[in-house]
């Protein structure tokens, strides 16, 4: 039992749902402690943005009553959720991150906020994103940036900022996330958690434009692998709206079992044979490797033949913003921001020569890719190529000096194993060179959803007992003693109507102009 409230944050998910249900602790205890620890830590991150802390409340206490007279609970009962400000959430502002949205109220849950609601959490926010989630550096003009727990100054990542952070932190024990060329898996290697990339259709995604181009998916993040697991019960599962979905046995991984790490066949590749990384990053992980490999009935270096991957994922991505905001571009270029910008002219320049290629290579590399788990049982690699840098830069430009050719190539690591569609995941793995955070990206294979998480356990368990492999916690009492930093630049214009943002102060303190020459 915890010494004191502040301390009940940082239980696991799992751990907190069987005290709800025993009646160790009730919601309305959990979802006060959550709220101090918001109150404390997001003037000094940005990561929670609208609020709706008085619907919360009274949800808290609804829950309490269930447990007591014994009602039936969803595994979910009582745990308070943080919802990426991607996804429509009912009565609860939804930006984006774009000024498009910044009166937008949902009238209606979306799919997966409905079945976490259903499954019994409780909404308490929304978590911050890039504008309309593109990149991996969360900042927008709606909302500012979002800071590194490990250093405020520092990038996040994205477009899962605000829900890593919030993990993180212990601000809350659920938060959502999606991922397209890493959204899930980026943010949690920058801030020390775990983000999830399920195969497409396990759990469904009502708001994809193109319904069967498997390129975005939505899913889980969490502090542990059961946290996953437990989190993923409650949204897998076939649904009308998405024709890729299918019906799975979804209570499986709420209970997921540890595979034996002396039978597992380990490839390990630091680039994929495409992507530019940082040589410090290339140390780091062949040193991980090092410390592991023992662990392992093998591990080798895989050399996957990807060489179409990047021109592939431009012209598939780019539909995917053609086909989302065509409307809003062709009203106002200025609706768009530069990154969201950038990837629909990209796509309206396009020819169905070029979409028909992309598709036709995706395919062939699929194939390839698929074959290597003859042989091996998953595939380690980095999941980003650099360490975190200063969020007031919008994208990295340079690896190794090398230029890149737009503001998201430096997600490769990720987006390559997109187009692969296999079920990969960002797991913490000690630090990097720079004393942040190193996630180790675990590919597994096709359709093995089930199976890559169970072995995602056993790591955990063994990299826990590492001291260069457990997982990094921030420095929260330092966090605290620091001044917390202006997460707004350039000229501070109206936030989103008080209103709207259900009395969040700090959420509105952070709303302003986004100046992104900064």
């Amino acid at each position: 039992m915890p010494a004191s409230v502040d301390s009940l944050v940082s239980w696991s998910t799992v751990d907190l749902r069987r005290a709800i249900g025993d009646k160790t602790i009730s919601p309305v205890e959990l979802l006060q402690a959550c709220l101090a620890r918001i109150e404390s830590l997001n003037p000094h991150l940005n990561a929670i943005t609208a609020t709706c802390y008085d619907r919360a409340r009274q949800e808290a206490k609804a829950a309490e009553e269930a447990v007591l007279r014994g009602l039936p609970l969803g595994p979910l009962h009582g745990l308070p959720l943080g919802v990426k400000d991607l996804e429509e959430t009912e009565g609860l502002l939804t930006t984006f991150g774009s000024p498009m949205y910044r009166g937008h109220v949902p009238a209606a849950d979306n799919l997966m906020v409905g079945r976490m609601r259903a499954a019994g959490a409780i909404v308490v926010g929304k978590t911050n994103v890039p504008e309309l989630g593109a990149g991996a550096n969360t900042r927008n003009p709606v909302w500012g940036a979002t800071g590194n727990p490990f250093d405020p100054r520092l990038n996040c990542g994205g477009s899962s900022g605000g829900s890593a952070v919030a993990l993180a932190t212990d601000m809350l024990p659920l938060c959502t996330g999606s991922d397209t060329g890493g959204s899930l898996r980026i943010p949690a290697a920058k801030c020390g958690v775990i983000g999830f990339r399920p195969s497409p259709g396990l759990v469904p995604v009502e708001r994809r434009a193109l319904g069967w181009t498997p390129i975005s998916v939505v899913g889980p993040m969490g502090r542990s692998m059961d946290d996953v697991g437990l989190h993923l019960s409650a949204i897998a599962g076939r649904a009308d709206c998405d024709p890729l979905s299918y019906d799975v046995d979804a209570a499986a991984f709420a209970s997921l079992r540890p595979r034996d790490l002396g039978s597992l066949r380990v490839g390990y590749t630091v680039d994929l044979g495409v992507c530019d990384v940082d040589d410090d990053i290339r140390r780091v992980f062949l040193a991980k490797i090092q410390a592991m490999h023992h662990l392992f009935k093998s591990c080798d270096e895989v050399r996957p033949d990807l060489a179409q991957a990047h021109r592939c994922f431009d012209v598939i991505r780019a539909a995917n913003y053609v086909a989302r905001y065509r409307d809003a571009y062709e009203a106002d270029p200025a609706n768009l921001g530069p990154n969201p910008r950038a990837n629909y002219e990209m796509g309206a320049s396009m020819t169905l020569a070029d979409y028909t290629g992309a598709h036709l290579d995706q395919t062939r590399m699929f194939k390839a890719f698929q074959a290597l788990y003859q042989d091996y049982d998953v595939i380690l690699a980095p999941t980003t190529p650099v360490t975190p840098f200063p969020w007031t830069q919008l994208a990295l430009d340079r690896i190794n000096g090398r230029p890149q050719e737009n503001y998201y190539r430096w997600l490769a690591l990720t987006y390559v194993t997109t187009l692969m569609t296999n079920p990969s995941l960002s797991m913490p793995c000690g630090r990097d060179h720079a004393g942040m955070p190193f996630g180790m990206q675990v590919v597994g294979g096709f359709r093995q959803d089930l199976g890559l998480l169970e072995i995602c356990k056993s790591l955990e368990w063994a990299w826990a007992r590492h001291p260069d492999l457990a997982r990094p916690l921030p420095d929260l009492d330092r966090l605290r003693a620091q001044a917390a930093p202006d997460f707004r630049t350039g000229i501070v214009t109206a936030p989103p109507d008080a209103a709207l943002v259900h009395g969040s102060a700090a959420a509105a303190r952070a709303g302003g102009s986004f100046d992104v020459a900064v």
